[in-house]
């Protein structure tokens, strides 16, 4: 008699919840995982960090199929993300889950825990969280580098989103890991309503959408688009990670240039606009883990300008032009001959959705983290 198919029951944490303003890459990959794993018939519930920013009045109980529950956090700069982590952990190794599922190596820190309870654990290392600036030093260095070598010890599985980082574990731990990259949709086309409503325009425009901390460099992109020869505007979409400093610094380098446009958070309707309207989409990061943001803009059809980092390059190959990491005379001197060659800027737009669709493709990204969970991976 044919066995029956063992229907998983999986926990994660390391998240915010569905709808928090201040999500980013890692929330977009929970909540893609969770709900598509969940439409299969798997039980997921999603252990998510309390915030300020919803109240408990507006906490979604489900989402998508998903059970969304809150641990205790204590909101205070460098400590929310421990306490949460250390609740989350808890309420998994005591819950009835055969499997759980860390994102980032901060909150990897408490994996021992459902360890130490037989349940299986797995990471996801969305990128080398020490090497970001607001983490470089301190507490939150030497926290974030003990979650490292905690996973390395306790976790069944570490998944990562690049080579190089795959590489990392190797050189440093002498750790196999598994290469499970992020995943994108084909999105709707979207006409500039809102764009046209809030901010008198409707393209085309070189945008930036992505978190304003040191390690993105929207600094150098204010600082080569200044000396770039267009009537194109520059959109700075995002919002700062406990870093309003640098997003002071950065409208003082705008100031004084009509031609640069800070938006501030953007979600919804008003995201898909952006990303449906640019003319050039840049990335000109320092360091990513895998940026998420550069396959939603590829899977628009943009045109994209990214450095020459490996996580980058590895996503775009020859579909999208790159610019020396830290140069900004060569992304100012990309972005000029993007500006005064429309023909080359269309060529790229239009080779990038069905390419970055195809080879990065979220039901894949669930087949093969379903498999890491058997340990088949």
């Amino acid at each position: 008699m044919k066995r029956r198919k063992k229907i998983l029951s999986i926990a994660m944490f390391g998240q915010r919840g569905p709808g928090d303003p201040l999500s980013g890459g890692i929330e977009t990959v929970v909540l893609e995982l969770s709900a598509r794993m969940a439409a299969l018939g798997y039980r997921v519930t999603c252990y998510n960090r309390s915030s300020r920013q919803i109240s408990k009045s507006s906490r979604l109980t489900e989402y998508q199929g998903v059970r969304e529950k809150y641990v205790p956090t204590l909101q205070m700069k460098g400590i929310s993300a421990v306490s949460s982590s250390l609740f989350a952990a808890a309420a998994c190794a005591f819950g009835r889950y055969d499997v759980v599922h860390i994102h980032a190596e901060g909150p990897a820190a408490m994996c021992w825990l459902p360890k130490l309870f037989g349940k299986r654990v797995v990471v996801t290392v969305h990128g080398l969280d020490w090497q970001r600036e607001k983490w470089s030093k301190g507490f939150g260095s030497k926290y974030i580098r003990f979650g490292e070598r905690c996973m390395v010890r306790y976790a069944d599985q570490i998944i990562v989103l690049s080579e190089g980082v795959r590489q990392y574990f190797r050189d440093t731990y002498g750790k196999e890991t598994t290469f499970i990259p992020n995943g994108v949709a084909r999105p709707a086309f979207r006409e500039p309503e809102l764009l046209r409503e809030r901010y008198q325009t409707e393209g085309p425009y070189i945008l930036y959408l992505s978190r304003l901390v040191p390690e993105k460099r929207a600094d150098l992109l204010i600082e080569a688009f200044r000396q770039v020869k267009t009537d194109m505007k520059l959109v700075i979409a995002g919002g700062s990670s406990d870093t309003d400093d640098y997003m002071e610094k950065l409208k003082q380098m705008a100031s004084g240039d009509s031609r640069i446009i800070f938006t501030g958070l953007v979600r919804g309707r008003l995201l898909e606009e952006l990303y449906s309207n640019a003319y050039v989409y840049v990335l000109p990061s320092d360091l990513e883990g895998m940026p998420l943001s550069l396959l939603e803009a590829m899977s628009y059809g943009c045109c994209c300008l990214t450095s020459d980092i490996a996580e980058c390059a590895e996503v775009v190959e020859d579909k999208a032009m790159i610019f020396h990491k830290g140069s900004a005379e060569d992304l100012q001197e990309k972005l000029q001959f993007l500006c005064d060659h429309p023909d080359n800027a269309d060529a790229y737009r239009a080779a990038a959705a069905d390419f970055i669709c195809s080879k990065y493709n979220w039901d894949d990204v669930v087949s093969r983290t379903l498999r890491a969970y058997a340990g088949r991976e």
